[in-house]
């Protein structure tokens, strides 16, 4: 087995000092673009490699990142994931990845695992659990002892740390205004999600765009609960009830849910009934027929929550600097809706 090439080679045969190879290798400023290349180039041929364990005893730091996922199995936090990954990878960070399965104590109980020292920093969305009980000492206690975190998706006011998030309110809003302008003039919101602060958001958004065109909410055409028991049941009974020709789904189950019931009672989808989806994932995409959906940009929001740590944790940012980073949404139009000939 060929001997891992160090850093100390590299100065030798490009003829420079290791603290500019180092600098080079750690993307810093203070080296030129042509030099940083020639060095990572060289580097990268050579199949470099940093010794993690030397780097973590010099400068007492692990360079590894904690990051706390709900629920691996959503689509989103997947991709939220693969996003924190690839900018990790790039900046030479190592990650330790924990699913709290929405619980409280599995979320405390993982932060005080992994703050004895074994990671740098946290990238997590809160759990369900921790935003009902509304107790996040655990966060804060992190953050007093100087140990940065930036938090995505779900957030709440009383963390103070960095926050990237999606504009839930202004989204929700725009899918609203799409329906309406598609000619839907009876229009649903139906929600899974229940109890989280992006729920409310959004419904705030739906109300909002509403009332901006004249509309007044009918609560007979809100279906709102937390989980997705009794959803089908909900959605037939108020389509027995009610004239419905657009549903704002806020979701992907509900999405995915409604568009079941509506298949099942061969209502014609856009033509009866046009129906806007939630976050553009797996259920969306294959739906029958495919859902127009708000796209969240789910690994924008991991590779924007990754950066701003990093930067955190080599200094180029201040640990008192805290901003919300909020990510842009996109309408992705599909099947499952009318095209637009009304203008407003």
């Amino acid at each position: 087995m060929n001997k891992r090439i160090t850093i100390k080679q590299i100065a030798q045969a490009l003829n420079v000092s290791i603290s500019t190879v180092s600098k080079a290798l750690n993307d810093s400023y203070e080296i030129s673009e042509e030099t940083k290349k020639k060095i990572q180039d060289y580097a990268a041929l050579h199949k470099y490699k940093p010794n993690t364990l030397a780097l973590s005893l010099q400068n007492k730091k692990t360079r590894t990142i904690g990051i706390l996922i709900p629920n691996i199995l959503t689509y989103y936090f997947a991709r939220v994931l693969r996003g924190i990954e690839k900018v990790a990878n790039e900046k030479g960070y190592n990650l330790i990845t924990c699913i709290t399965n929405d619980s409280y104590k599995k979320e405390v109980d993982t932060i005080e695992m992994l703050s004895n020292g074994t990671i740098d920093g946290f990238i997590a969305c809160i759990s369900v659990e921790t935003l009902k009980k509304e107790k996040f000492d655990h966060f804060n206690s992190v953050l007093e002892d100087g140990t940065p975190i930036v938090l995505y998706d779900r957030v709440h006011k009383d963390i103070l740390c960095d926050k990237v998030v999606t504009d839930n309110v202004k989204s929700a809003y725009k899918a609203t205004r799409f329906l309406m302008r598609s000619g839907c003039e009876n229009i649903a919101l139906i929600s899974t999600s229940e109890g989280l602060n992006i729920h409310e958001f959004r419904v705030k958004g739906y109300l909002k765009a509403l009332t901006k065109y004249g509309v007044v909410p009918n609560d007979n055409l809100i279906i709102r609960q937390e989980g997705e028991e009794g959803l089908k049941e909900r959605i037939n009974d108020m389509l027995d009830k009610q004239p419905v020709d657009g549903i704002f789904t806020i979701d992907e189950v509900s999405g995915a849910l409604t568009t079941q019931v509506l298949n099942k009672r061969n209502i014609h989808i856009p033509e009866a009934i046009s129906i806007v989806g939630f976050t553009n994932g797996i259920l969306s995409r294959y739906s029958t027929p495919p859902l127009s959906s708000v796209n969240r940009f789910a690994h924008t929001t991991g590779e924007t929550a990754a950066r701003r740590l990093i930067d955190k944790l080599e200094g180029k940012i201040d640990f008192e600097d805290i901003n919300t980073e909020i990510i842009r949404t996109q309408l992705v139009e599909r099947d499952s809706t009318k095209k637009l000939f009304i203008k407003f």
